[in-house]
């Protein structure tokens, strides 16, 4: 996508001067090939043992893995003596035991980005898309691929990430018998073979990101350690993974800078990358660097990327785990060796964890699926499903508190790996659920007893993901009711690889059709707009309260239109949505709610009803326009498009609901009622009765002031706002 000057001028003001110097800068070492230069492909042969370790002493095989079975430096467990419980069972029956995994493994099947199994080969064709059957070059040089001109590389790259590492480890751990235990090790030193076979140094598409060649050397390393006494673990191959650890962190750290100029969790994985190498592999001639510099990055990019009030700077939470993970793994090495992070780190990383902890469903561990959701799982070490936030969150607990913020589970078998036995027995303290408001990262939730919403209204501080600013996630008794499509695939065509971004994706309104921000790429909106909340009013007895926000996107047309937003708790279980669309000239305006796929039963209209089934019972949903007659449309599975269709997983496509209303004229109000029950709903356009079993709410609206003036709620729970 070309950028035109007028967004060369807002990159520069977003993003600065620097950042857009260092882009073209860097282009222009790409096409001089001074990246090569810098990383250039030498074949395995070319880089022994011998010329990779600080101590010639080490260079036969065998003397070397008898040296790192005697000396290796401390990890998250003993090599020696796995960690074992009685836990393993009861998790197993809980969750997917990893033992299942390890058997599509040898069928050839793996499960990617969270998903159902598919068929990727048994060895796996690491260099084909196993979705599409495209194949990435094997000859050229990293720098010379484009990684888009090959079908989403990302399915390339998944495999590689050897996740299934993990698996084999985790199952090797619950082996009964030695001939088990061999199996699980001779299968991963297998696969690893094979991988340097079809990957020599710097050549292909998996030597292109520094980010997966990172997320790869942390799986090979709890591997390695997991496998360190099994017979499976001979000389040769302990020399191999050296040679292996060796180029993957110099190919990290040749190229570190592109990854810290995105400010995003590519430096921090790549900072790990060379913490990991530098740490657990002191013999590597390079190490002490690789560390010193791994350990530095942590630290600043902690407090440059992990903003004060807990949020991120990607504007995901699936992104967020992953920087979570990133760090959890480097707090709990850097502990088990004597050299601990600072306590500023621990602070952020906590943090970080907190709002995640207040922004999650209690009954299912789920998120809103806020942001880009790219199926990104950097320590799968629990049978929990892709989507249950517990595992990360109880390991980050201990690791930055010292405390538990869930009762058993097989999420604690994360903690086990992370955090050793006796983080089982840590002290259960959770915190408080409540309603959220973290102004800087624009997060904000209202809670319930059966339930919440969550929405989003802030301003940027870096690239936004999704132009999704006032989306309204709601859940109730764990569904979740209007839910984000999530992200399907970054590069599956024009119809689909950037438009589970758009606002029309989301629970928002659009004007004319168009998005909040302009797409200036895969990856860039421009001009970033700005959202700004108000602090929440609540009544005198807390039944009702009341979020108020706003955005500017739509400041930038040539008839400007300001999108207000009031969200009003009604009691325990209602929910009514107010957007105001103010302007001065026609405009078409269009709300958009997306909701689970299911049976439901639809009423057309200028006021459309739509009554949902789900697993805690039927959901009721009603809205209108003020100002305008409303058009609207229910889709489901839409033949040519994204509408009524969500992404469950990355790479994966599932039906949903996609409910609009449409009105045009210069200035419309919309309102939407959500509810467990059917209501009964009156307005005459200053006023709006809700009455349902046993209560009646009363809401005046406002005007230029507060969208909602006014609100009494009478019944057993009478309140006022």
């Amino acid at each position: 996508m070309t950028v035109s000057p007028r967004q060369i001028g807002q990159l520069w003001r977003h993003l600065g001067p620097r950042w857009l110097s260092f882009r073209l800068l860097y282009a222009g070492r790409t096409r001089l090939g001074l990246l090569h230069r810098a990383t250039p492909p030498r074949p395995w042969a070319a880089q022994p043992l011998h010329d990779i370790l600080a101590d010639p002493a080490l260079a036969d095989p065998a003397i070397y893995l008898d040296y790192r079975r005697r000396a290796a430096p401390a990890f998250l467990f003993d090599p020696a003596a796995l960690p074992a419980t009685s836990c393993f069972a009861a998790w197993d029956r809980a969750g997917e035991p990893p033992q299942q995994l390890v058997a599509e493994l040898r069928a050839g099947r793996m499960r990617l980005f969270g998903g159902a199994a598919v068929a990727v080969g048994a060895p796996p064709a690491w260099l084909r898309n196993p979705f599409t059957g495209a194949t990435a070059p094997a000859a050229l040089h990293w720098s010379q691929i484009d990684e888009f001109s090959h079908g989403d590389i990302k399915a390339i790259w998944e495999p590689s990430r050897f996740a299934f590492a993990f698996a084999l480890a985790r199952a090797y751990a619950r082996a009964e018998t030695p001939c088990e235990r061999d199996a699980h090790a001779e299968l991963f030193w297998t696969l690893l073979e094979d991988w340097r076979a079809e990957n020599p140094p710097q050549l292909g598409p998996n030597w292109k990101c520094g980010q997966e060649t990172s997320l790869r050397l942390l799986a090979w390393s709890f591997a390695a350690y997991a496998f360190l006494h099994s017979p499976a673990t001979t000389p040769a191959r302990a020399a191999m993974l050296a040679e292996l650890v060796a180029v993957s962190a110099g190919r990290v750290a040749a190229n570190i800078g592109y990854a810290l100029s995105q400010r995003n969790n590519h430096g921090i994985s790549e900072a790990l990358g060379l913490f990991t190498a530098g740490a657990l592999f002191p013999e590597l001639r390079g190490a002490a660097a690789w560390e010193a510099r791994g350990r530095a990055l942590l630290e600043r990019l902690a407090q440059e990327l992990i903003y004060a009030d807990g949020g991120f700077t990607q504007h995901s939470v699936n992104y967020q785990r992953l920087a979570l993970h990133d760090y959890l793994w480097a707090i709990a090495v850097a502990r088990r060796q004597g050299r601990p992070l600072s306590p500023a780190l621990h602070e952020r990383v906590g943090r970080a964890a907190w709002v995640l902890f207040q922004l999650q469903d209690a009954e299912t561990g789920r998120l809103p699926r806020y942001g880009n959701d790219d199926g990104a799982l950097a320590l799968p070490l629990s049978g929990c499903e892709f989507h249950d936030y517990r595992p990360v969150l109880q390991a980050a607990a201990f690791l930055t508190h010292g405390v538990r913020w869930y009762p058993p589970g097989p999420w604690d078998e994360e903690l086990l790996w992370l955090g050793g036995p006796e983080a089982l027995h840590a002290p259960l303290a959770p915190p408080a659920r409540d309603h959220l408001r973290a102004p800087v990262s624009g997060l904000h939730t209202i809670r319930g007893e059966s339930g919440f919403a969550f929405l989003h209204c802030g301003g940027f501080r870096d690239r936004p993901g999704h132009a999704d600013l006032l989306h309204l996630d709601l859940w109730w008794r764990g569904q979740n009711i209007a839910r984000d499509a999530g992200t399907y695939s970054y590069n599956a065509g024009v119809s689909w690889d950037t438009s589970f971004g758009e606002t029309a994706q989301h629970n928002s309104v659009t004007v004319d059709g168009l998005s909040q921000m302009e797409r200036a790429g895969r990856f860039l909106w421009l001009p970033w707009a700005r959202g700004e909340a108000r602090p929440l009013r609540t009544g005198r007895r807390g039944a009702l309260v009341c979020w108020e926000g706003a955005h500017d996107g739509y400041n930038r047309l040539p008839s400007p239109v300001l999108h207000r937003r009031a969200l009003l708790k009604l009691a325990e279980h209602a929910w009514l949505v107010v957007d105001a669309l103010t302007g001065e000239a026609p405009h078409t305006y269009t709300l958009h709610w997306h909701l689970p796929d299911g049976e439901y039963s639809y009423e057309a209209g200028p006021e459309p009803r739509l009554q949902l089934t789900t697993p805690a019972g039927p959901y009721y949903l009603r809205c209108g326009a003020i100002g305008a007659i409303g058009a609207p449309s229910l889709v489901r599975a839409a033949p040519d498009g994204p509408e009524g269709w969500e992404a469950p997983h990355y790479n994966a496509l599932a039906p949903a609901l996609s409910l609009s209303l449409t009105a045009s004229a210069p200035s419309v109000r919309f309102w939407s009622l959500l509810s467990p029950e059917r209501c009964a709903l009156l307005t005459d356009g200053q006023t709006i009765v809700i009455r349902g079993a046993g209560w009646q709410a009363i809401v005046t609206l406002g005007g230029a002031g507060d969208l909602i003036a006014s609100a009494v709620l009478g019944g057993d729970e009478e309140d006022r706002l």
